[in-house]
């Protein structure tokens, strides 16, 4: 079988997190919402198995980072019979894919709504970026479409809230318990001790406890866990993480390669970024490359409990929950002491600095914060130099396609930078329903 990851307009309800890479590519659990679809339809890697079909403006630099996919490619898709999977839709447990290319082309529906197609060559290779909505559409009108369950993931705060979960699921499928004896003399574990699997080459130092109390606990390749670290289930350390004298809640999935300390509570933190620090995140997203300056906190719940709205292209969402963190795009930093709000989103290549006081709850993408206020970012020469130093760091390069991203989301968030500035001037700055009824 063939898989073909796609993705609809809903996508743009995903950002600040989506602006900067498909939507299949953000984590949940332990792997991203691709690797559980390609999981779900057994369907392994390859250009010959695996293809995407992607905004346009992310297909340059989608094929870099993913080598092993075919992306946005008219001829792979009219090779012959293959999946087509929205990469907003999670699989139901127990669901077995492998089974439905089996017959004729029909539609499989979550919640009346279409998440993948079982299609020959002649139907997928009418598949275009931007055009899958209608896509399906025009093929639900004459195929056979049956409900097949799982869910959809709509906003940011729906990966945080459904993380520990999908942790344990995970951990049930694709760990491998177990840990060996230099890790048993150096580290104390509290509750059962197959729920713990620490890969051989990760290093594990003493006064490190793992809590398996509440959930299962992965640490991957080549992690290092300093002395005094506490790591509670469920819970997934990335391969070349390192955490430093770390409190790590429950619920929280922290990428490869980052730098963490501090306390860090139900947060999925996506990969090459630094909370170094002492300081709290807590049910927050947290992008790539990004560095939270010591001492940077925020709030994830209301000092009177009540219900968190967060801000969508600067309009403030009603998210139905009271724990709610921040959410904050790739290449973004924080200056020391800098506290954010509840439900607070920033955009991609931010420089917030503190001011004394809660942050604004919204920074469009290339903006800065400068006395508590949204104001113009610095020049992208300047941003995108401290970009190659930042992951030159790490052993990578921030390639020519990384820029032209950044460039076309320079000019797709304008607008919205604009109207942000625009309140500035006016004095209103964020201006919240929950606040305007009390006036």
């Amino acid at each position: 079988m063939r898989l073909c990851l796609v993705e609809d307009n809903a996508v743009s309800g995903l950002e600040p997190l989506t602006l900067t890479r498909p939507v299949f590519d953000l984590l949940l659990g332990s792997s991203s919402l691709g690797h559980k679809l390609a999981r779900a339809f057994g369907v392994g890697p390859g250009t010959a198995r695996r293809g995407a079909v992607v905004r346009s403006f992310l297909a340059p630099v989608q094929r870099v980072r993913d080598p092993q996919t075919t992306v946005n490619d008219a001829d792979w898709l009219a090779r012959g019979p293959v999946l087509v999977g929205n990469g907003r839709w999670v699989a139901p447990v127990g669901f077995n894919g492998t089974s439905v290319s089996e017959g004729a082309s029909w539609i499989g529906l979550c919640d009346g709504q279409p998440a993948f197609a079982w299609v020959d060559g002649a139907d997928a290779v009418g598949l275009q970026a931007g055009g899958v909505d209608g896509w399906f559409d025009e093929l639900m009108t004459r195929l056979e479409c049956r409900e097949v369950g799982g869910e959809w993931i709509a906003r940011p705060w729906d990966l945080v809230a459904r993380n520990p979960d999908y942790l344990t699921l995970d951990f049930a499928t694709d760990a491998n318990p177990g840990l060996t004896n230099r890790h048993l003399a150096s580290a104390a574990i509290v509750g059962p001790s197959d729920r713990l699997s620490i890969h051989e080459s990760a290093r594990v130092d003493p006064y490190t406890v793992f809590d398996t109390t509440n959930g299962p606990i992965t640490v991957g390749q080549g992690a290092w866990i300093q002395p005094f670290t506490r790591v509670e289930g469920p819970c997934s350390i990335g391969r070349d993480t390192q955490l430093f004298r770390a409190n790590i809640r429950g619920g929280t999935t922290i990428g490869p390669n980052c730098r963490i300390g501090g306390e860090v509570e139900a947060s999925i933190v996506h990969g090459h970024s630094n909370k170094y620090h002492e300081g709290f995140l807590g049910h927050a997203y947290i992008g790539e490359w990004v560095n939270l300056g010591a001492i940077t906190s925020n709030s994830d719940l209301r000092n009177d409990y009540g219900e968190v709205h967060v801000p969508i292209s600067g309009d403030p969402v009603a998210t139905g929950q009271a724990k709610v963190g921040c959410f904050v795009g790739d290449h973004t930093r924080t200056g020391l002491g800098s506290m954010l709000n509840t439900g607070t989103s920033i955009g991609v290549m931010c420089n917030v600095l503190p001011a004394g006081l809660l942050l604004p709850k919204h920074i469009p993408s290339f903006s800065s914060v400068l006395y508590g206020r949204v104001a113009p970012g610095f020049a992208l020469d300047q941003l995108f130099s401290t970009a190659e130093t930042v992951m030159s760091r790490r052993g990578k390069v921030f390639a020519e396609a990384e820029k032209q991203l950044y460039l076309d989301l320079h000019q797709q968030t304008r607008l919205e930078r604009e109207r942000a500035f625009q309140k500035v001037h006016d004095k209103r700055g964020d201006v919240w329903p929950v606040l305007a009824a009390r006036r």
